[in-house]
């Protein structure tokens, strides 16, 4: 299992953020997907550019505070926690994903293509604060 996790500070008050990072309907400012599906309240999936799809099953969720959900698709399965804190004005989010590749040729990289999305993410999340 690898664990990636990412921490990064916003401007924005915390509600600008919550909505946009839990927001099913509005992902278009995040630059690696081509759409969503909502299959109902717990459960989405996320389709790269590409066309990849990601199930999502939401474990948990305490408005404005924690997100959380198991993620699976045909090459890793794991389980992804956010946070979000507010101070000063300022918003703190913590990023943690612990996935296990399906295949044992990809373990050795998983590690380093978690750190890769969530840097992405983040960059995303950054440029959709700004507009």
């Amino acid at each position: 299992m690898a664990v990636s996790t990412i921490k990064a500070v916003f401007t924005a008050n915390i509600q600008e953020l919550w909505e946009i990072v839990t927001s099913l309907e509005n992902y278009q400012w995040r630059s690696d997907l081509s759409r969503i599906e909502v299959l109902n309240e717990k459960q989405f999936v996320e389709y790269t550019k590409e066309g990849f799809p990601t199930t999502f099953t939401v474990t948990a969720m305490e408005r404005y505070k924690r997100w959380e959900f198991d993620l699976e698709n045909s090459n890793m399965y794991g389980h992804w926690i956010g946070t979000f804190c507010e101070t000063d004005g300022h918003t703190e989010i913590v990023f943690t994903e612990e996935v296990t590749a399906r295949k044992w040729f990809m373990k050795p990289f998983v590690k380093l293509f978690l750190k890769k999305q969530q840097e992405q993410y983040i960059a995303d999340l950054r440029k959709a604060l700004q507009q």
